[in-house]
């Protein structure tokens, strides 16, 4: 879609002058509502964290006020007339009748009347109230069930510090100490009150109550207050669930680090157990200076970001509406301009497409009406030029077809008769270069074959005079004669590389797919010294007649080469055979080696060449295997490419073409070299040779 748009205004001067008058607004208005996004939610968030800072001081104030009052209610109690009286008559059931009255009527969760030790002057205690955090013991002594009331378990709660605890069992505690002083400055006893603040409900909603009373937050939002025991939530009014309390689940690890490992206020937004707030926290600090706490208020964050969200919504519609009005005054007041200039692209759309069309009359009298009436009488005088230019081209049209035609015929029986040369002159070549080396390899035998076979003559003689003399150094006699009998074994060996056609075996009617299966057990032992996958696929139907030793070479030859030039891994060889037409069968060995270029390619048939590392092939293979199958009349191909692997296609004809001459030459050379040596009645024989391929 953005490629049409623009190919529109490339091709449009209406788009064109548009896009210049509508681009510039089109790139402010993002920026516009970008900022004004930003700076709204800067702004509004601002001034959230502002209330809610106040909130989480109206809290604190709160909190420290409620522990004075329980401070003061205790002073109360100890200057009471009452409590007095009771004191000068020594009654402590009377004392703690009125202690139990107040601890019951003002929320104490313990109150008790602690007295000196008799024999010992009492200094004078100064009144004090804070924070202590006591032990499940500790509660259990100060009044009975205390412990029981606290034991909270812990809930798994997301984005909190990893713990292994599961249970709260200690208590938070407003303490209050009151001394109470006689008239002579003696003290007499001591007020202990305490309020937990552990599962206090009344406590945690009067602050509540009193820090976000009606009309402090909008619609939908709720505003909570909590106290922590560290970072669990002993008394809180924040929902988990509905109608429950999220008393036992923790708080973030972010806040956690802040506010009791650094000691510091943390107000931003939370995600406080199961919604976001605009969260306040502080530290709670007991009577000796220790942070064991948090004092959270915070409220909904969902119903100011609704609120922000639709203002903002409201804000882009009226930005948008007032670009649409001004991108239609635009479009109606432009219309003038473009109306000639679309005029003159139809007419040259028109003209292209062989059509006689003109801007024709322009309402208006400006540059424009000026340029279509030039327009117009340019292109009459171009259509005119254009008929009689018309009737030349149509007379050289003809002349030029006709030499055409002619010049691509002579082309294509040029290039049939380039590829005939080529590929009889490398057949030829190869021919040569192949009967070069047969000539030279057969001088080479017959020269050293007769001096091997007056050696074993003498041998022969030699043993059969010395009889039993010859025992001391018989097995020497006997390596002598092996070692001339390996050597006539290796002149045979390199003839039948040199000349393979020479030793074509018998001819039997074969089937190719099942020799291609024969052979996989040949090259078996290939795939252990590097992997690779065979593939399969055999179609042909056509039996063919060929030795099928001899053919068995080729294929293990070819497959050899093919699993040296695979990568390390993934290496894939596959064979295929099929018929080629009613000729014959023709079998194709793929791979997806290293491949070779262009001059490699024209060389790889040649003797003594290889593409293998220095060292590691004779360079006869590929020669041999060529020659072997030319003996039959048949073909090997080769197309390959750097990089992409190599195709080899071996073409065999169903009936074998053998000239005279090639027969003859051949049964010469089997009479030139013989390929058995006379046997010695005391020498061991030599193991018997077979045909092999380079």
């Amino acid at each position: 879609m953005l490629f049409r748009i623009v190919e529109s205004i490339r091709r449009s001067v209406r788009h064109k002058l548009l896009a210049l008058a509508l681009i510039p607004v089109a790139l402010v208005l993002p920026i516009a509502l970008a900022g004004l996004t930003a700076w709204g939610a800067s702004f509004t968030y601002d001034q959230l964290f502002i209330k809610v800072n106040t909130d989480l001081a109206v809290a604190h104030d709160t909190f420290e006020r409620i522990q004075s009052d329980h401070l003061d209610l205790l002073a109360s109690l100890g200057e009471s007339y009452r409590f007095r009286e009771a004191l000068s008559r020594g009654d402590q059931e009377a004392m703690h009748q009125l202690a139990d009255e107040l601890r019951d009527k003002a929320g104490f969760s313990f109150l008790r009347v602690v007295y000196p030790v008799d024999d010992v002057v009492a200094q004078p205690v100064e009144p004090h109230v804070g924070i202590e955090i006591l032990e499940p013991g500790d509660l259990e002594r100060l009044r009975p069930g205390l412990a029981d009331a606290v034991r909270l378990p812990l809930l798994q709660t997301r984005r909190a510090r990893p713990t292994e605890r599961t249970v709260e069992n200690r208590g938070m505690v407003i303490r209050a100490w009151q001394p109470v002083i006689d008239t002579s400055g003696r003290l007499e006893a001591i007020l202990d009150g305490g309020m937990l603040l552990n599962n206090n409900f009344d406590f945690v909603d009067a602050i509540r109550d009193l820090v976000y009373g009606p009309g402090s937050l909008p619609a939908g939002s709720i505003g909570t207050v909590t106290v922590f025991l560290d970072d669990v939530r002993i008394s809180t009014n924040v929902p988990r669930v509905a109608g429950a309390r999220a008393l036992g689940t923790r708080v973030s690890e972010e806040v956690s680090r802040a506010v009791l490992d650094q000691g510091e206020k943390w107000i931003n937004r939370a995600f406080v157990v199961n919604d976001w707030y605009i969260s306040a926290y502080e530290p709670i600090v007991d009577v000796t200076g220790q942070r064991v706490g948090i004092l959270y208020a915070g409220y909904l964050e969902a119903p100011f970001r609704a609120t922000l969200w639709k203002t903002l919504g409201l804000v882009l519609l009226l930005i948008v509406g007032l670009i649409g009005l001004y991108v239609v005054l635009a479009i109606r007041g432009a219309k003038s301009i473009f109306r000639p200039v679309e005029r003159m692209s139809h007419v040259v759309q028109a003209s292209r497409l062989g059509k006689t069309l003109r801007v024709g009359a322009v309402a208006s009298k400006d540059e424009l009406a000026e340029l279509a009436h030039e327009f117009d009488a340019m292109l009459d005088r171009i259509e005119s030029h254009a008929t009689e230019m018309q009737r030349w081209a149509e007379q050289l049209e003809d002349k030029v077809a006709e030499r055409t035609a002619e010049l691509q015929h002579r082309n294509a029986e040029l290039q049939r008769t380039i590829t005939v040369l080529r590929e009889t002159r490398r057949q030829l070549v190869m021919a040569e270069k192949l009967a070069a080396i047969g000539e030279l390899t057969a001088g080479v035998a017959h020269e050293i074959n007769n001096p091997t076979q007056v050696m074993l003559g003498n041998l022969d003689v030699l043993v059969a005079e010395l009889g039993d003399r010859l025992d001391p150094v018989r097995d020497e006699v006997n390596l002598v004669i092996e070692q001339i009998y390996r050597i006539q074994a290796i002149i045979e060996k390199l003839l039948k590389y040199a000349r393979p056609g020479d030793y074509a075996g018998y001819l039997t009617d074969l089937d190719v797919n099942q020799v291609v299966r024969d052979t996989l057990a040949l090259v078996s032992p290939l795939r252990k010294q590097k992997p690779f996958v065979l593939n399969l696929e055999l179609k042909a139907t056509i039996p063919v007649s060929i030795n099928e030793q001899e053919l068995q070479q080729v294929l293990v030859n070819l497959i050899s080469n093919a699993a040296h030039a695979l990568p390390e891994r993934d290496g894939r060889i596959t064979v295929i055979t099929e018929d080629w037409e009613q000729k014959g069968v023709c079998v194709t060995i793929a791979d997806n080696g290293a491949g070779m270029d262009e001059q490699q390619s024209s060389q790889i048939f040649n003797p003594f060449y290889s593409t293998k590392p220095q060292g590691q092939g004779t360079g006869l293979g590929l020669s041999v295997s060529y020659g072997l199958i030319r003996r039959y009349g048949g073909n090997i191909s080769v197309t390959s490419q750097p990089g992409a692997g190599s195709r080899f296609s071996i073409w065999l004809l169903q009936q074998p073409q053998l000239t005279e001459d090639e027969e003859t030459l051949a049964e010469q050379l089997h009479a030139t070299v013989p390929h058995e040596a006379p046997e010695l009645p005391t020498a061991r024989a030599p193991s018997e040779s077979r045909q092999v391929g380079g």
